[in-house]
């Protein structure tokens, strides 16, 4: 087995290890696939000296889609990544390290232990999210949709995936039936692009979300009689 087969066993059995865990949190038996990775990275592109861009990942796990990301990055460019789960966390330090796709853009990689909720967010021109928002109730759905849409900078997309099946999950299990709903109706005014990823395992849905128009006020306008 060669050194990277390898390591991509370890990160599996890592993945799967965390999902038998703590699963509503997880939301995975496995890292996202490269082409899930492709799909979610597909909107960055490098920034320049005079307009670096800010990314974000939230949830990025075992690094699969920051593997993706890193080349997308411009020299000027930054990166976050906020991950809740301890073990991920001690995996992406060592990775940022030791990893050649990663430790190239580590002196510009931030790395945060902790919730979303919990975060004091910057602001990016592209949000990659990885949670499993099907297993949030649905006020947590709507307030993180909220708190990464507001993050971002005119012009600036956020992209996450779902997982294909929801028809099933309706009948077997309600709350998360309400949830997809609530989703639904929560990305509606922003998406600006949804894609199909069959090879992922488990297949997947990508949708890429435009930020909000910003509120142009008009408060000290009269009305003419």
């Amino acid at each position: 087995m060669t050194p990277t087969a390898s390591a991509a066993l370890a990160e599996a059995l890592a993945f799967l290890r965390q999902f038998s865990r703590t699963a509503k949190m997880t939301g995975s038996v496995a890292p996202s696939g490269a082409a899930l990775s492709r799909a979610l990275t597909r909107h960055i592109h490098p920034g320049t000296p005079h307009h670096p861009r800010a990314v974000l990942e939230v949830g990025p796990g075992t690094g699969a889609v920051t593997r993706h990301l890193a080349p997308r990055l411009g020299p000027h460019d930054t990166l976050e990544l906020i991950e809740a789960n301890g073990p991920f966390v001690d995996h992406l330090t060592t990775a940022l390290q030791h990893d050649l796709r990663l430790a190239a853009i580590a002196h510009r990689t931030r790395l945060h232990h902790g919730l979303i909720q919990d975060q004091k967010l910057g602001h990016y021109d592209n949000i990659v999210c990885g949670l499993p928002f099907a297993n949030f109730p649905p006020p947590q759905i709507e307030a993180v949709l909220g708190q990464l849409l507001s993050s971002l900078r005119p012009g600036g997309r956020l992209s996450f995936f779902t997982y294909l099946g929801g028809r099933a999950i309706q009948h077997l299990n309600p709350r998360q039936a309400l949830s997809r709903h609530v989703l639904r109706e929560a990305i509606a005014p922003h998406v600006v692009g949804s894609e199909i990823v069959l090879s992922n395992l488990p297949p997947a849905y990508v949708h890429h979300l435009l930020a909000p128009a910003p509120v142009t006020c008009h408060c000290g306008a009269l009305d003419n009689p």
